[in-house]
C-alpha cells in the first residue's frame, strides 16, 4: 500500500500518534523532565494502557495486527478520547462501532435545549433522561398531556413515562385503542436500558412496584420484549380536539448524549390547527 493509499491500519496509526502529541505529562501526573517531541512518550502510554511496548509500537507502525476491545478501550482512557474519538479509533482498529456505554443520569437540560424545545411549534415535545424521567416539554406538549410542572404530588413517578403510561388514567384516554401497542413498545425501550444498569437497584425496585401497581405491567414485563427505539405513526384521542395524528421522532443530542428528545410532528390533515387551536385556548386561560 504506497503512502498516497493509506489503510486502516495506517489511519489508526496517525491517530494514535495524533492524540499522542496532545496529552501532556501533568494531564496524568507524570513527571514533566526533558523530551524531544511534545505530548507522552510511547512507553508511558503503552505502561498507563497495561500492554507491551513493543505491542505499541506496533500499532504506531500501522502494522496489521488485530487489536482487542480492551486495549482500545484502554487507549480510550489514557489518549482522553471524547465519544466522538472513541467510535472514530474503533471504526479504524475493528470497522464496527465500540460496545455502548450505559448513559449517565446526571443529563441536565440546558437553555439551547429548551429554546428548541420552544422553536418546535405546534408539535409536544419533551426531554427524558435514560430512566424516562420527563425533564423538559414545550407547549405543545402541555396541551397534548398535561403540565407536569403543576403536579399535585411532585413526585418522580408522575413525571415518570413508564409510570404514566400505566397508571394515568387521562393518558389511557388519549391513547385509546393504541393504548396497549403503546405499553407493550415503552416496556420494551425500558428493558432495553435495564439490561445496561442491571447493578443498580432503582431499575428492579420500579418493576417491582408497577407488577404491583398494574396487572398489565406484570404481563407485558414477562413477555421479554426489547427494543432500541420507537419511531413510529402516534394517533391521539383528545377530549377537546379528537382525533390527532403525528409522525413520532426520538432525537438524541450530540451535546447530551444521555438525554433524549422526543418529537410529535403534526401530519397535515388538520392536527396542526387543532393544536394551535388548544394553545391558544391555553394561553387565554392563563391570561386570566
Amino acid at each position: 500500500m504506497s503512502e498516497l493509499q493509506p489503510n486502516r491500519y495506517s489511519e489508526l496509526a496517525q491517530f494514535l500518534r495524533n492524540r499522542r502529541a496532545r496529552i501532556s505529562p501533568q494531564q496524568l501526573g507524570l513527571p514533566e523532565g526533558r523530551r524531544r517531541t511534545p505530548g507522552l512518550r510511547r512507553s508511558e502510554v503503552a505502561t498507563l494502557a497495561g500492554i507491551s511496548l513493543e505491542w505499541y509500537t506496533y500499532l504506531e507502525q500501522g502494522r496489521e495486527i488485530h487489536v482487542s476491545i480492551e486495549v482500545l478501550e484502554s487507549l480510550a482512557r489514557v489518549l482522553q478520547l471524547d465519544e466522538t474519538e472513541r467510535r472514530h479509533m474503533f471504526l479504524l482498529a475493528h470497522r464496527q462501532l465500540p460496545p455502548e456505554r450505559p448513559r449517565s443520569l446526571d443529563g441536565q437540560v440546558s437553555a439551547v435545549i429548551q429554546r428548541h424545545l420552544d422553536s418546535l411549534g405546534t408539535s409536544p415535545a419533551a426531554v427524558m433522561d435514560v430512566r424516562m424521567n420527563i425533564l423538559a416539554w414545550n407547549e405543545a406538549f402541555i396541551v397534548l398531556q398535561g403540565d407536569f410542572a403543576n403536579l399535585s404530588g411532585q413526585s418522580e413517578r408522575e413525571r415518570n413515562f413508564l409510570w404514566v403510561t400505566f397508571t394515568s388514567d387521562y393518558f389511557r384516554v388519549l391513547k385509546g385503542d393504541q393504548w396497549q401497542a403503546h405499553a407493550r413498545r415503552t416496556i420494551a425501550r425500558f428493558r432495553a436500558e435495564y439490561a445496561k444498569y442491571v447493578d443498580d437497584p432503582w431499575w428492579a425496585e420500579q418493576v417491582q412496584l408497577l407488577s404491583e401497581a398494574s396487572s398489565e405491567f406484570k404481563e407485558y414485563w414477562q413477555s421479554y420484549d426489547v427494543l432500541d427505539a420507537s419511531d413510529a405513526y402516534k394517533i391521539m384521542y383528545h377530549p377537546e380536539a379528537g382525533i390527532l395524528k403525528f409522525d413520532h421522532l426520538t432525537l438524541q443530542p450530540l451535546e447530551s448524549p444521555e438525554l433524549e428528545i422526543s418529537v410529535h410532528v403534526p401530519l397535515p390533515d388538520g392536527t396542526a390547527e387543532k393544536m394551535q387551536k388548544l394553545m391558544y385556548k391555553r394561553r387565554e386561560f392563563v391570561l386570566k
